[in-house]
């Protein structure tokens, strides 16, 4: 599977609550970034399911180059702008 659009050249920090399931957007054309809206339908990508352990702040990847995915590695500081 190919790399979906980078959307930011740094990670989305964003509040999750323990027990709550999120879907990280990995072709990059969702409207509610970080997370899926729909936009892969018709294409070779499908969201990465996350289901948070704890309530605290969590970096999802924004470059969707992270060996990680859906969280941020530091991929994003090997890309050149």
């Amino acid at each position: 599977m190919s790399t979906g659009k980078s959307t930011q050249n740094a990670p989305y920090k964003v509040e999750v609550e323990a027990g709550e399931t999120y879907f990280w957007c990995a072709c990059g054309m969702s409207s509610k970034q970080p997370f899926c809206d729909g936009s892969h339908k018709g294409s070779e990508f499908t969201p990465v399911k996350y289901v948070a352990e704890t309530s605290k702040t969590v970096p999802f990847c924004g470059c969707r180059t992270s060996a990680n995915a859906p969280l941020c590695d530091g991929s994003h500081r090997t890309i050149e702008s």
